[in-house]
């Protein structure tokens, strides 16, 4: 018996765009919305945001992440800094060293 290569055209794959949202998505979104009132009231403090209401809030965050773990567990909540500033981009500081390129 032998072998043949057979190859195929397939369609292309069909792609939702935007992609469907995801609850940790709506609490963020919940987040921005509600942004303008929480810096009259908790400037400077960190808040979490589930089900679209801010359910806790704390100047520390990792009290606040801790506490909201007791209370309700794992599940996708949005914390966010009440502030007006720009959120900071963090980089992992990993530095990978690449071998030169040969030219060809």
């Amino acid at each position: 018996m032998t072998m043949q290569n057979v190859s195929a055209t397939l369609p292309a794959p069909t792609v939702a765009w935007p992609p469907p949202s995801g609850k940790w998505e709506r609490e963020y979104r919940a987040f921005q919305r509600l942004l303008p009132q929480l810096l009259a009231t908790d400037r400077g403090n960190y808040v979490v945001v589930h089900h679209e209401h801010v359910i806790d809030r704390d100047a520390d965050e990792t009290a606040l992440i801790l506490r909201v773990l007791a209370q309700i567990g794992n599940v996708d909540v949005h914390l966010g800094l009440v502030n007006d500033q720009p959120a900071p981009v963090y980089r992992s500081g990993v530095v990978r060293l690449l071998p030169p390129r040969e030219v060809m």
